[in-house]
């Protein structure tokens, strides 16, 4: 199955709460290196795209055959609305559909990131126009003082919560065109597709970055290295 699916990877030089979160040594590889790689032993995926201001990740991405578009400084910074980067990153690559990876989800596995891409090409004949990948959230969620998601006088089991869903951007596809149109990653119809706790671990901050490398560690049985 191709319908011309281009894996676009976005990095930046600019990582505030983590210095040089993109490239610092994870279990002896990078963020970007897994990513890269991950991305482009995909069979489903025609090529892949490194976007960054930075020269390190460029030079990188291209050592190990990634294609790679030098972003303008504009739209790497930290004032610029990412919908006009969106919007900017989708006119710049020639392709019929973005597979969006970020780096911060390493414990995405190959055979989930393909499950998408196939679910994705199904469910578009559906009426959805992209895919987000989305992990379940079973909270007590209060706002302003108020419970939103349950009732305090009638107080549910946590498993009897409604499931809300919370966007982990593990993966988003799209098409291009919708994505130059939303100015967006997501569609104005996405199919939410599900991952588990571990998959759903996004690298924020430095608490983030080791728990990520805790469990790369044991999926991958570095361990005892």
């Amino acid at each position: 199955m191709s319908d011309n699916y281009t894996g676009l990877i976005a990095v930046r030089g600019g990582s505030q709460r983590i210095k040089n979160k993109n490239i610092r040594d994870f279990c002896g590889t990078s963020l970007l290196e897994i990513k890269i790689k991950q991305a482009m032993t995909c069979p489903l995926i025609d090529s892949v795209v490194v976007s960054s201001d930075c020269d390190e990740m460029i030079d990188l991405a291209r050592k190990i055959g990634a294609k790679t578009h030098k972003r303008e400084p504009f739209f790497c910074s930290n004032d610029v609305p990412m919908n006009l980067v969106y919007e900017h990153l989708a006119n710049s690559i020639d392709c019929k559909n973005v597979v969006y990876l970020h780096v911060t989800s390493p414990l995405l596995k190959d055979k989930t990131l393909i499950n998408c891409i196939e679910t994705y090409n199904k469910k578009k004949d559906e009426g959805y126009d992209s895919l987000a990948t989305v992990e379940t959230v079973k909270k007590y969620l209060w706002y302003e003082n108020e419970a939103i998601n349950y009732n305090p006088n009638k107080h549910p089991r946590s498993q009897d919560l409604p499931g809300y869903y919370a966007l982990n951007f593990a993966v988003n596809i799209i098409s291009s065109e919708n994505m130059i149109k939303n100015k967006n990653i997501l569609g104005r119809n996405f199919y939410p597709f599900i991952l588990d706790e571990t998959e759903s671990i996004d690298v924020d901050n430095m608490f983030d970055f080791e728990i990520a490398k805790f469990y790369y560690e044991k999926v991958n049985g570095l361990f005892e290295r």
